[in-house]
């Protein structure tokens, strides 16, 4: 069952950092730097409860969405077979057919070693929702990271201003401003790591590419450099179509984890040489 995936020491450690996260920012320094009945206070809190609310349902999205298996029935086109696997030998790309499952895979899927499956358009298998990021929930992903990087940069910003606005030195607790330095520090670094994720996230959407494809493409790279060729990631289509075969054509929707109808069944997707 999708819930038993709750059932993980690593979930339980991002709950219970949400809530701590939630509980210090919201209780504490909202609380202590203007009061959380004022209109300045109740602002704050809103905003930074807001973001916290949509992190917390990109995470459920995560954890409960399948992100897309091949089926089993599932067999390549005959007629285009052979150029296919050509072109994928050409770029680097692995082969069609899974060893391990002894089945077909579409293009762009790959074996997940933890879920024991054949994942359509794998990013990567992530212990923290103890699930892989793959076609069907990788939108909910990057959603993800993008609100938990700006609640964990407005948590910050309330450190800041909360510190800033109170004064420590005659505060006569030495444990008050260890406690703010330690908070202080503890949201910069969350801040930072998941902004550096969120980057690497935005440079794979506008490039169409996954992770795994991404260090492929390296591989390939090096092979096409050393046979005196050039090397050319087969779905990198454009800039805008790169972004919307992610987060969809409306762009009133781009950040709502929940909305793919854009996306079909994973197992074909467009080139360039499609349109040419």
């Amino acid at each position: 069952m999708k819930c038993e995936r709750f059932l993980s020491i690593p979930i339980f450690m991002v709950f219970l950092l949400i809530g701590v996260v939630c509980y210090v920012t919201l209780f504490i320094f909202i609380e202590d730097w203007v009061g959380l009945k004022s209109s300045a206070g109740s602002l704050n809190a809103l905003i930074f409860i807001s973001l916290a609310s949509l992190c917390l349902f990109s995470f459920f999205c995560c954890v409960l969405i399948d992100p897309g298996y091949v089926p089993a029935s599932y067999v390549p086109d005959i007629e285009d077979s052979e150029s296919s696997d050509q072109e994928l030998k050409k770029n680097g790309i692995s082969s069609r057919r899974c060893d391990k499952c002894s089945t077909y895979k579409p293009p762009r899927a790959h074996h997940c070693r933890v879920c024991r499956r054949c994942v359509l358009r794998m990013d990567h298998h992530c212990l923290w929702i103890n699930n892989c990021v793959g076609y069907w929930n990788y939108k909910a992903f990057v959603m993800l990271v993008l609100y938990a990087t700006l609640g964990c940069l407005y948590s910050t910003v309330m450190i800041i201003y909360c510190a800033s606005h109170k004064d420590l030195e005659y505060s006569g607790s030495g444990g008050l401003k260890v406690f703010y330095v330690l908070s202080g520090l503890m949201m910069a670094s969350l801040s930072i790591m998941l902004g550096t994720l969120l980057g690497w996230h935005v440079y794979l959407i506008i490039h169409n590419m996954t992770t795994i494809e991404y260090y492929e493409g390296i591989r390939a790279s090096w092979l096409a450099r050393k046979s005196g060729q050039s090397y050319r990631h087969p779905y990198n289509l454009s800039f805008y179509k790169n972004i919307i075969s992610v987060l969809g054509p409306n762009v009133l929707k781009w950040l709502w984890p929940t909305a793919v109808s854009h996306l079909k069944d994973g197992l074909i997707f467009p080139t360039p040489r499609d349109n040419s």
